[in-house]
């Protein structure tokens, strides 16, 4: 089997200007294979007690060119509207094309839930989710024209709840159902829309780890670059799913899907004939994978036309 490669395809990477960092990882494996990649990180310390570095797109980008691969740094922040499109417009200058977009940028504060703030969920919200709406938003209608695109939404395996990262995992959560909406949405216009969880040593790790042997432990068996083979391969063209969620961490690959139980259906259900059943909730004799298309949810709405709005 020959080798794939992205050559002529453009890519862009968000978050990726951190050291040790998922997005630098990505960034750098996409240069290698031939993409032409924008490496976007604001460079600053974001609001994560304990980052004692500054990320710098301009300092991977460099290094991407002198390994001798295409890049060229960007610094919007995917926070506000103009400057998520802005990141955009950066590719479209410089390569004329917009057809691999990675939203690896994100924000995180490990805290118990009484003791987060509003502005602190906010901004989970603002960059884990709303970055990745916005940037999409931006290069959609460039993927729609082209009939082509690669959107992959770098999600958390926090969506399926843990102590400490309620707007974490809630930020990610959203951005799990957002990817599923998208695809259905891609999917006749050439666009394909995948979310990963990743596991890897990262300067979130760094900041966001109180135990030193978690740590050490973490960067000795999940390095990043084990994680960006997976990202490539939803990047690149013979990419054969959309709409998935798909796990990556220290070498190994799984998928991650919503399912259901078999249960059990009462036209005259009663709130006793719900304790007696329970079980069969719970438990029922085999799962059913959900999809993420329009049927699961119910046919026959009439798309959104905003100049019906009232």
């Amino acid at each position: 089997m020959a080798g794939l490669r992205l050559d002529g395809r453009t890519a862009i990477v968000t978050g990726a200007g951190g050291a040790p960092s998922m997005g630098r990882a990505h960034a750098m494996l996409l240069a290698r294979l031939g993409a032409n990649v924008v490496v976007n990180d604001i460079g600053a310390a974001v609001e994560t007690p304990g980052y004692a570095d500054v990320a710098s797109a301009e300092a991977v980008a460099s290094e991407i060119r002198a390994l001798g691969g295409v890049a060229v740094a960007d610094t919007h922040s995917v926070a506000e509207d103009e400057s998520a499109a802005a990141i955009i417009q950066t590719a479209l200058d410089a390569f004329g094309a917009v057809d691999i977009l990675v939203n690896n940028a994100a924000f995180s504060i490990t805290t118990p839930f009484d003791v987060l703030t509003p502005r602190d969920f906010e901004r989970h919200i603002q960059v884990n989710l709303m970055g990745p709406v916005r940037t999409c938003r931006a290069a959609w209608p460039h993927m729609r024209a082209k009939g082509y695109g690669r959107i992959i939404n770098i999600a958390s395996g926090a969506i399926a709840g843990a102590a400490g990262v309620s707007a974490y995992g809630a930020s990610k959560g959203g951005l799990f159902s957002f990817t599923r909406c998208l695809a259905s949405e891609g999917e006749d216009l050439g666009i394909k829309v995948n979310a990963m969880n990743p596991g890897a040593f990262t300067r979130l790790v760094m900041a966001t780890q109180r135990e030193g042997s978690l740590i050490y432990d973490t960067m000795k068996k999940l390095p990043a670059e084990l994680v960006s083979p997976v990202v490539a391969y939803l990047a690149h063209e013979d990419c054969p799913v959309t709409g998935e969620c798909i796990d990556a961490s220290g070498g190994a690959v799984y998928r991650t899907y919503l399912a259901r139980t078999e249960g059990f259906c009462d036209p005259e259900l009663t709130i006793d004939k719900v304790a007696v059943r329970w079980d069969e909730v719970m438990a029922g004799a085999a799962p059913s994978i959900i999809g993420y298309g329009a049927n699961e949810i119910g046919s026959g709405a009439k798309p959104y036309d905003p100049a019906t709005r009232p």
